[in-house]
């Protein structure tokens, strides 16, 4: 794909109807455009869904099939299995959002990945079912506001952490899986890539801002999703067969306070007391990530009881036990 290119095809074509900086669609462009025209794309409920296919319209300049919030990984395996029967080696790729990954259409994709089907799933991830009104999600960060997680005297947004996906699916001993944001197009790039250059099950989260549920300028989408990269919170990596094989190191951790400010998610967290405890927390949920994957240093061996302890503070639920990776750059 060259941008130059004033006559280069888009999969995700324009005409769709998401909102002005939509860290989704500029990542669903992006991975199709690498992917290419002749694979077949299924869809989960969602904001992607509804934006890019309204009243007999649609956006996708290739094959493309709306499934249910629960289930677009079974009906991808439905339509692999399929094509493998009749030969064809057609690529099919699922996207969904952190609803239909992390939570609804998680059983779903866990199948799929335990019958090992040649299939790429990618989730877009703005942290929160945005399509529905902004409603709290398994991938919602501590701290967030949300229309089902709101700041008040007794809470300070949501009290959990995010779900820590990326380890979940790694756990199911897969080939290929890893993380990438819409602020850095060159490892995106790569990680698509390398992918589809993998038979089986591959997995690809890509943090994807939402303007309107994360409550900043619509130009600072692409701003916000590389500074979330650069606190710690988070981290580019790439797992094969369940063990750390890469991850983009950084040349100086930023604090958190730099990803936090522009969003009006946070802002609650800015005022009283309370609000300066939980930024504590976030920090010490951001130090733990770059200790846990060595991203400031050459080399890191995981030390499972400091870690568990950062996590903790941070309210984290628990932490893994990767150890010794060696790390290495996109050239990003």
């Amino acid at each position: 794909m060259d941008k130059r290119d004033p006559f280069r095809h888009n999969v995700l074509t324009s005409g769709h109807r998401a909102c002005s900086g939509c860290g989704e669609a500029m990542a669903a462009r992006m991975v199709a455009d690498l992917v290419g025209p002749d694979a077949i794309y299924v869809n989960a409920t969602g904001c992607l869904q509804v934006f890019s296919s309204h009243n007999q319209q649609s956006a996708w300049q290739a094959p493309w099939i709306h499934s249910v919030f629960a289930n677009a990984a079974a009906v991808a395996s439905g339509i692999e299995a399929a094509l493998r029967i009749k030969g064809k080696d057609t690529p099919v790729v699922v996207q969904a959002g952190d609803g239909g990954t992390f939570d609804i259409g998680l059983q779903c994709l866990s199948g799929m990945i335990e019958r090992g089907h040649d299939i790429l799933f990618v989730c877009y991830d703005n942290e929160a079912y945005m399509n529905t009104g902004v409603q709290r999600s398994g991938s919602t960060p501590h701290g967030v506001r949300t229309t089902t997680s709101p700041p008040g005297r007794l809470s300070q947004g949501k009290h959990e952490v995010k779900k820590d996906v990326i380890s979940i699916i790694a756990a199911h001993n897969m080939p290929y899986a890893a993380t990438a944001t819409i602020a850095y197009f060159p490892d995106l790039k790569a990680k698509v890539e390398k992918a589809m250059s993998i038979k089986g099950p591959r997995f690809l989260q890509v943090l994807s801002p939402c303007p309107l549920g994360w409550v900043h300028d619509s130009a600072l989408s692409v701003t916000v999703s590389r500074l979330a990269v650069e606190t710690g919170l988070f981290p580019l990596v790439e797992l094969e067969h369940g063990e750390l094989t890469g991850v983009m190191r950084l040349a100086e951790q930023k604090p958190v306070e730099e990803y936090l400010r522009p969003q009006g998610r946070f802002k609650h967290l800015f005022k009283g007391k309370a609000g300066t405890v939980e930024l504590h927390h976030l920090q010490a949920l951001a130090d733990a990530r770059i200790r846990r994957y060595g991203l400031l240093d050459a080399e890191t061996e995981w030390d499972t009881s400091v870690a568990m302890q950062s996590e903790r503070h941070g309210r984290g639920g628990y932490a893994s036990s990767t150890i010794t990776t060696e790390g290495h750059d996109h050239g990003i």
